[in-house]
């Protein structure tokens, strides 16, 4: 039986805030007296990860996720429970750990803002004490498949948020990491970087074995990489199951956008309801257990002239909801 990769138990972390004057009968928070309320950012929360798992794990905004990331990266320490990844403590090994895992967070660039990506790559090579041809072969196989030959030597801060999205990611696997965590790695980026950024680390998982560890708002990339999710609320675990049993029983709705070519009066499709309307846009929430896109389509198509076409996925915050409500 293959060992998990990844063990967290019991894991809790808090956080002490100050607090803003709540007032004389409160307590006046100040310099030399500071009032502090404690934050369960994390709650008793346990899973594991088996080598070669596209995990995702999501949640709303402040639910925990980030926090869980950057204890099982080392960043933080828990307050309490017990993590292992790759065999280490994170927070005890944090620069042994470093040669075998990467890391992409949406938000925190890692590449030098002011340089070309290839400086910031030559650099994590010396860093990571890689052997140069290694290196540059290693290089070569990402830039072929992220596509990125023609910005390497571009200074970051000329990029598209797409095209630096795609240099972070190679910036992270060039010293072939057993675990990539990548938190947001879609964030702002449009349709088609979406879905460049999915095929990438679709591709890493299958061809190359890497064990992914996913975080998004975008139900999209859950549904299309995921093979297990795990959603985090208030810092508590309310679901950990296959991603398949996550579809069947939260993400059952889309939304449709069509711009036609006449007026929109004389759209009637019976297993959709237009949630939006103008003179020649409409947007049809759709029940995909009653009616498939494909029959919305189709009825498009034979009765109308279509300009233009948008699908929709369901709000992150309102699958979580719906999952919180049951657990209740």
């Amino acid at each position: 039986m293959e060992e998990n990769i990844i063990e967290v138990k019991n894991l809790k972390k808090t956080f002490k805030i100050k607090q803003k004057n709540p007032g004389f009968f409160g307590g006046i928070s100040s310099v030399f007296s500071p009032v502090y309320k404690t934050v369960n950012a994390v709650e008793n929360v346990s899973f594991s990860v088996k080598p070669g798992e596209l995990l995702a794990f999501i949640g709303p905004n402040g639910a925990g996720k980030s926090t869980t990331i950057k204890m099982m990266t080392g960043i933080l320490y828990p307050t309490s429970g017990f993590i292992q990844v790759l065999g280490f403590n994170p927070s005890r090994n944090r620069q042994q750990l470093a040669y075998h895992i990467g890391s992409v967070f949406g938000q925190k660039p890692q590449l030098w803002f002011h340089l070309p990506p290839m400086n910031t790559y030559n650099l994590f090579s010396r860093i990571y004490e890689l052997d140069q041809k290694k290196f540059q072969e290693r290089l070569k196989f990402l830039v072929d498949i992220f596509e990125i030959s023609d910005l390497l030597k571009i200074p970051v801060r000329k990029l598209s948020l797409g095209q630096r999205m795609r240099c972070e990611i190679v910036a992270s696997l060039l010293h072939q990491p057993k675990i990539i965590f990548l938190d947001e790695p879609t964030i702002g980026l449009d349709v088609i970087a979406k879905r460049h950024i999915r095929e990438v680390i679709k591709y890493l998982n299958e061809e190359e074995k890497v064990t992914i560890f996913l975080t998004s708002h975008d139900a999209g990339d859950i549904e299309t990489l995921a093979q297990r999710t795990i959603v985090i609320n208030q810092g508590t675990m309310v679901f950990n199951d296959t991603t398949e049993k996550l579809k069947k029983n939260y993400i059952k709705t889309k939304i449709v956008e069509l711009v036609l070519e006449g007026k929109t009066d004389d759209f009637h499709f019976a297993g959709g309801k237009i949630v939006e309307k103008t003179k020649y846009d409409l947007k049809i929430e759709l029940n995909t257990e009653k009616a498939s896109i494909e029959k919305l389509l189709n009825y498009a198509v034979e009765n109308f002239d279509i300009q233009d076409i948008n699908i929709f996925d369901p709000e992150m915050e309102e699958i979580i909801a719906a999952i919180y409500q049951e657990q209740k």
